[in-house]
């Protein structure tokens, strides 16, 4: 028998080891990979382990943050809602097309999904009926083998639907010809020797996937404590949903084919129309403190496992015991101690601006009593929530550290927060979003689970694919439900393309930093609408080429702080050269080996007489990776 050997980085050894547990009985499962196959899927709790590792590649948006050199700040750095100050950090460059193919450090993904999609189809070919059992009965193991089944499937998709955002065009690596999942050996050139299924017909075939397996699985289970962290079949609406929302934009959809938006349309309602048949359902969660809620949506005021939003989340970093490598990677860099923020992720001005009024005006808009020397005053409760800004009162005051923050940039006599030897910001602004009080005398740990999937999304994908299939009047129900656990006005009476733009705000605020924003705007396309020069006149919540920043000056920058407006400091603009920076490259290394995958447009030149030893082709930096090598063949 042959042993696979399955290659990972440092890194994701240590991310995926030490960080990703989980607190479910399901995901502790563990199976021996020194095991030949024959061995693990002949034993029942071995299977069930090997199962579980699959859950490893999932996507993880916290990943990076364990990196504090070159990772550690958001995605979002990469868009125009953030920027970051730390030097080292790839996200910039990535921003700015700094990159070729050969040298691209943020293309694990393609091993990472790729991994996950090998094991998957290792399950579904040799997980054994016998072994398992498929007994009908009541609750969650009813016909356990065809529920394992379904979730190994609903996995591939997951991670097939992954590649596509990334790199596009992707190979469907499903079954042979005769209907078997195909089982290929990452090492072997000639196994993924293969043609690329375009983009668009991919998304339909990860939709299609999703229906297979959608009502096999049970919506929510009936135990959640031991299974919370598994795929349902609330997740496989979830997923279907984004495909064909994805397949209907833009980037996928260039004639503008509005029956592909009625797809994604009933895809979302469906999702809604079964939550409701439920009785645990799905909801946002309100208490009716708009001050609040969203905030407590990602602290450890809602436990993960028990949030009423979460469809699928990754497993809970540190487990139950949690961490605070999240607290020290986004808190301002005043707060030191036993505990030291490093303050790695800045928003920008631009999507400081795009919050509303309290009136739900946009702050240019006449009427909307906007002033800029008071830039926080009757705001988008939601700013408040995920913004450190100046003033922002934080810190654990039983400790004796709550006080102001102040990212004043007075010279000689700069705010505390303003810079540190470990960090700063460039925009004036921190990222409060995940971030718990921690006290930095005491310090503890927290609670955290990256969101796969969450009820907000699916209202607002109802809501978007609505407004471009029928109109308004079909949207707003969707869309106000979000606004109003915001304490935001009901939206009302606008034509198809302002609904168009309100919701697309909603998308960005709702769903900032959870990764949507960098797909968001490609799928949209809106980079090929403006350019760094003409959008200057544009206001900065619409800029996405140029990024900004405050400075705050002033001698008294608690009561009467003075706010200056302009380019964020050094890290402050974006490069898109189309059709290229629509998607990540194949790792050039990949392509040399299996030259039928081809090389995304814009790419080929770059990575061409590259050396051997890419770290794209390791799949290092940015990705979750597999602690576990696969079993014996």
């Amino acid at each position: 028998m042959k042993k696979i050997n399955i290659i990972l980085s440092a890194a994701m050894l240590m991310l995926a080891g030490s960080i990703t547990t989980s607190c479910s009985d399901f995901l502790d499962k563990e199976y021996d990979a020194s095991l030949s196959s024959d061995k693990v899927f002949s034993d029942e709790a071995q299977t069930r382990g090997f199962l579980a590792n699959i859950y490893t590649n999932l996507p993880d948006g916290f990943a990076p943050y364990a990196d504090d050199q070159f990772t550690g700040a958001s995605r979002d750095c990469m868009t125009d809602n953030a920027t970051t100050s730390w030097g080292l950090h790839y996200y910039p460059k990535v921003a700015t097309d700094t990159y070729t193919a050969a040298d691209h450090p943020l293309l694990g993904f393609w091993n990472t999904d790729l991994y996950g999609i090998r094991k998957c189809n290792q399950f579904m070919k040799q997980a054994r009926k016998d072994v398992i059992g498929n007994n009908a009965k009541e609750g969650d193991d009813n016909c356990l083998y065809d529920r394992n089944m379904a979730e190994a499937r609903l996995l591939r998709a997951i991670f097939h639907f992954d590649l596509i955002c990334w790199f596009g065009d992707c190979p469907i690596v499903a079954e042979d010809a005769d209907g078997n999942p195909i089982i290929f050996d990452m090492g072997d050139a000639g196994a993924m020797n293969m043609k690329r299924t375009p983009a668009a017909e991919a998304l339909e075939w990860v939709a299609s996937e999703c229906d297979k397996v959608k009502d096999v699985l049970p919506f929510r289970y009936a135990d959640e404590g031991s299974n919370w962290g598994r795929v349902n079949g609330a997740a496989a609406y979830a997923l279907k949903s984004r495909a064909l929302l994805y397949r209907a934009s833009a980037l996928y959809n260039e004639s503008g084919d509005k029956t592909l938006w009625q797809n994604a349309a009933t895809a979302a309602t469906d999702f809604i129309n079964k939550n409701e048949q439920q009785v645990n359902k799905y909801h946002l969660l309100n208490t009716g403190d708009a001050e609040h809620d969203y905030y407590n949506i990602f602290s450890n005021a809602t436990n993960p496992t028990q949030n009423p939003e979460f469809i699928l989340s990754r497993s809970l970093w540190g487990g139950l015991t949690g961490t605070n490598q999240i607290e020290k990677v986004l808190l301002p860099v005043g707060f030191t101690g036993n505990f030291s923020g490093n303050g790695r992720t800045n928003p920008t001005q631009n999507f400081v601006d795009c919050f509303e009024m309290k009136n739900g005006k946009h702050i240019d808009e006449e009427g909307s009593g906007y002033d800029e020397q008071h830039p926080y005053k009757d705001r988008d409760p939601r700013l408040d929530q995920i913004v450190f800004h100046q003033n922002s009162v934080w810190g654990v005051a039983t400790d004796g550290e709550q006080r102001n923050i102040d990212i004043s940039s007075n010279v000689g006599a700069a705010g505390i927060d303003y810079s540190s030897s470990m960090g700063g910001t460039y925009t004036g602004y921190y990222l409060k979003k995940f971030v718990n009080n921690i006290s930095c005398k005491n310090p503890t740990t927290f609670l955290h689970a990256w969101p796969i999937f969450r009820y907000t999304e699916i209202l607002l994908n109802a809501a978007e694919a609505l407004n471009e299939a029928q109109g308004p009047d079909a949207a707003y129900q969707y869309i106000n439900q979000i606004r109003s656990r915001a304490g935001m006005p009901d939206y009302s009476g606008m034509t198809q393309s302002e609904l168009r733009e309100r919701i697309r705000n909603e998308r960005r605020i709702e769903l900032s930093f959870e990764d949507h924003r960098f797909l968001d705007v490609r799928r949209w396309k809106l980079y090929y609408n403006a350019t760094a020069t003409n959008e200057v006149n544009k206001p900065r919540y619409e800029q996405i080429y140029n990024l900004y920043g405050v400075k705050v000056t002033g001698d008294d920058v608690v009561n009467a702080p003075v706010f200056t407006y302009g380019k964020a400091e050094t890290n402050n603009r974006i490069v898109f050269n189309a059709p290229k920076n629509n998607y990540f490259p194949i790792p050039a290394n990949e392509v040399k080996r299996a030259p039928m995958l081809g090389q995304n447009p814009g790419w080929e030149i770059a990575g061409d007489n590259t050396k051997d030893d890419a770290a794209g082709d390791e799949g290092t930096g940015d990705a979750s990776g597999d602690n576990n090598s696969d079993t014996q063949e």
